[in-house]
C-alpha cells in the first residue's frame, strides 16, 4: 500500500480510543425492549422539515438555476431497487474531508477555522449517515441516524469482509485510485473524481445492505459544508445540559445552557466526542440538534424572502454538496412545501455493544433487529421467507461456520435449513479472515441463491467472494445472529440467546416543535 492510500484510510489514535477513553467510568445500561424504544430521538424539526417553509424561495430557486449548478453522481446505479407507492428514500452523507471536490487542499484559513488539522487527517470517512424515508403522503418523515463506527460486513474492497460503516467510502476511493494509477492515469482532479464516486458507491451499498430498504437519491456534503452553512445562518442556536471543553481535538469549549454558536464553534459542537459521556452516540443526537436548530434559523430569519440570503445558501449548497443524478431538487422542494406541516422524526439505530477489533473500537449490531427495525418504521413490507418444503430450495449446497455464537449453533442452524430442504455441506467454526460478523458468502453466479438464503436467514448481509468454491455458499454465524422464528419455529428451542452484554447508552427521547422557541438539549 503506498504512502498517499495510506494517508487516505488512516484512522488516527483519537478515532481508535477516543469513544473508549470518553466512556470510562460510565455506568453500563440493561438491554433495551425490543424495538429502537429508547434509541428514539423525534424531533419536529430538522434539516428537511424547513423545506416546508420554501414557498417563497422555490420560484426564486427556479430562475437561477439552482438545479444546474450542484455537482452530480451516479453512484446509485441504474439497476438498484426503488421505493414503491410514491414514496422516497434519501441518504445525507456527511463526509470528513479537508479537500475540495477535485482533491486539492482546503485554504489554510479554512482549516484554521475547522479546526480539524490538515488534509492528512481525517481521511474520507463517512462520519454522518442519516437515512431519511418520506412516505407518500407526507403525513410524517423518519430520519434514521447510523452511528458511523458500527461495524457491518462489506464487499468488493480486497482484504476486508467487515469494517466500520463510515470507512467503506474512503477504503474504496483509495482502491480505485489504485487501480486508476496502475493503468496510467495521472491526472489528479480525474483521480479525485472517479475514486470518490467510487466511494459513494461503496457506502451507498453498504448503508443499503445494513438497513435492508431502497436508497432513491442521495446528497453528500463536505465538512467545510457545515460551516460554511453555519456562516451563511450567522451562526446557530444550540443548548448544553453540561458544560464541555475539548481544546485538543475539535475546539469545543462550552458552558452550559442555551447559547448561540459562530460558524467556527458551530463545527466544533458537532464534531465534538471526546469528553462526552457517550462519544459517538452523543455526537449523532448534536448533529440531529444542529439539523434542528439550522431549520429553526430558516424559519425566523425569514431567509427564503431575503434574495441575499437565498443567494449566499445557493452558493453554499453548490459548493459544498454532490447529488444522485436525476434528482430535480426544486421540483422536490416545491412538493415537499405543499404538505400540511408534515412532523419529523429522528433515530439512531441501536448498537449491541462496543467491541476492539483489530485494535479499533467499533459498535457490535444485529443486522437482522436493524432491517426489521428500518422496514416497520418506513412501512416497508419485508420479504416473504420461502414456505416450508422437503425438496432442496438452492441448488447450491450450504456450508454454516460459528463464528463467535455458543458451541455447536452452527450445528443447529444447519440442521433447521436442512429440514426445510435446504442442501446442508460441512459445519464447523469460521477463520478469523471471515470475521465474526454474520453474513452470507457466495461465489460469483450465485446471486439468486445466495439472496433467496439471506432472506430465509432473516436478512443477513450478503458479501460476493471468490474464495467460495462454486455451487457452495458459505454462511458465517456470528454473536449478532438470531434464528428467526419462521426458519426454526414458533415452538422451537435452538433460538440463540446470547449471554446480555452491556448495553451503550444511546439517549432518551427527545422533542420540539420548530413553531416554538425550544432548543433541545443534547450532552
Amino acid at each position: 500500500m503506498n504512502e498517499r492510500r495510506a494517508r487516505a484510510l488512516r484512522i488516527d489514535a483519537s478515532d481508535r480510543d477516543g469513544r473508549r477513553r470518553a466512556s470510562r467510568g460510565v455506568p453500563r445500561l440493561p438491554a433495551p425492549r425490543p424495538g429502537f424504544g429508547r434509541t428514539v430521538a423525534k424531533v419536529v424539526a430538522g434539516g428537511l422539515s424547513a423545506l416546508v417553509l420554501v414557498g417563497a424561495g422555490v420560484g426564486w430557486a427556479t430562475e437561477n438555476g439552482f438545479d444546474d449548478g450542484f455537482g452530480r453522481s451516479r453512484a446509485l446505479g441504474d439497476d438498484a431497487p426503488r421505493s414503491l407507492g410514491g414514496a422516497m428514500n434519501i441518504l445525507l452523507i456527511g463526509l470528513d474531508t479537508r479537500k475540495d471536490q477535485n482533491g486539492k487542499d482546503l485554504p489554510q484559513e479554512i482549516l484554521d477555522q475547522l479546526h480539524a488539522g490538515d488534509s492528512d487527517q481525517g481521511g474520507y470517512n463517512a462520519n454522518t449517515l442519516i437515512l431519511v424515508h418520506i412516505p407518500a403522503d407526507m403525513k410524517k418523515i423518519t430520519a434514521v441516524s447510523i452511528p458511523r463506527d458500527d461495524y457491518v460486513a462489506v464487499s468488493g474492497i480486497p482484504g476486508y469482509t467487515h469494517m466500520k460503516i463510515k470507512e467503506a467510502y474512503g477504503l474504496k476511493k483509495a482502491l480505485v485510485q489504485e487501480q486508476l494509477e496502475a493503468r496510467g492515469e495521472t491526472d489528479r482532479t480525474k483521480l479525485e473524481r472517479a475514486g470518490r464516486e467510487a466511494g459513494r458507491a461503496s457506502i451507498v451499498q453498504a448503508v443499503r445492505n445494513l438497513t435492508g430498504v431502497p436508497i432513491d437519491r442521495f446528497a453528500e456534503i463536505t465538512l467545510a459544508g457545515f460551516y460554511d452553512l453555519a456562516k451563511a445562518l450567522n451562526g446557530v442556536e444550540v443548548c448544553l445540559r453540561k458544560p464541555v471543553r475539548d481544546l485538543d481535538y475539535s475546539g469545543a469549549d462550552f458552558p452550559a445552557g442555551r447559547q448561540r454558536l459562530d460558524p467556527a464553534q458551530a463545527l466544533a459542537f458537532v464534531r465534538q466526542r471526546h469528553g462526552l459521556e457517550n462519544g459517538d452516540l452523543d455526537r449523532t443526537h448534536r448533529q440531529q440538534a444542529f439539523l434542528t436548530s439550522v431549520a429553526k434559523e430558516l424559519r425566523n430569519a425569514g431567509t427564503f424572502t431575503d434574495v441575499g440570503k437565498l443567494s449566499a445558501l445557493m452558493d453554499v449548497a453548490h459548493r459544498n454538496i454532490v447529488l444522485s443524478d436525476g434528482w430535480n431538487v426544486t421540483d422536490f422542494l416545491r412538493t415537499v412545501g405543499s404538505a400540511a406541516s408534515p412532523t419529523v422524526e429522528f433515530r439512531t439505530l441501536p448498537v449491541l455493544r462496543y467491541d476492539v477489533i483489530d485494535g479499533q473500537d467499533v459498535n457490535i449490531v444485529d443486522p437482522a433487529a436493524i432491517r426489521r427495525e428500518v422496514r416497520a418504521v418506513f412501512g416497508v413490507t419485508a420479504p416473504t421467507t420461502p414456505p416450508t418444503r422437503t425438496a432442496p430450495l438452492l441448488s447450491s449446497t450450504v456450508d454454516v461456520l460459528n463464528a463467535d455464537g455458543e458451541d455447536g449453533y452452527a450445528a443447529r442452524v444447519s440442521a433447521a435449513l436442512a429440514a426445510r430442504g435446504y442442501q446442508t455441506g460441512t459445519v464447523g467454526y469460521a477463520t478469523a479472515a471471515e470475521g465474526s460478523t454474520s453474513a452470507v458468502y457466495y461465489s460469483p453466479g450465485n446471486d439468486a441463491d445466495a439472496a433467496r438464503l439471506a432472506q430465509t436467514l432473516g436478512g443477513l448481509s450478503l458479501i460476493r467472494s471468490a474464495t467460495v468454491p462454486t455451487g457452495r455458499i458459505k454462511v458465517v454465524i456470528g454473536s449478532d445472529f438470531t434464528m428467526p422464528t419462521a426458519l426454526a419455529g414458533a415452538s422451537a428451542t435452538t433460538t440463540y440467546a446470547p449471554t446480555p452484554l452491556p448495553t451503550p447508552d444511546v439517549g432518551k427521547p427527545a422533542e420540539t416543535a420548530i413553531s416554538s422557541d425550544q432548543i433541545p438539549c443534547v450532552n
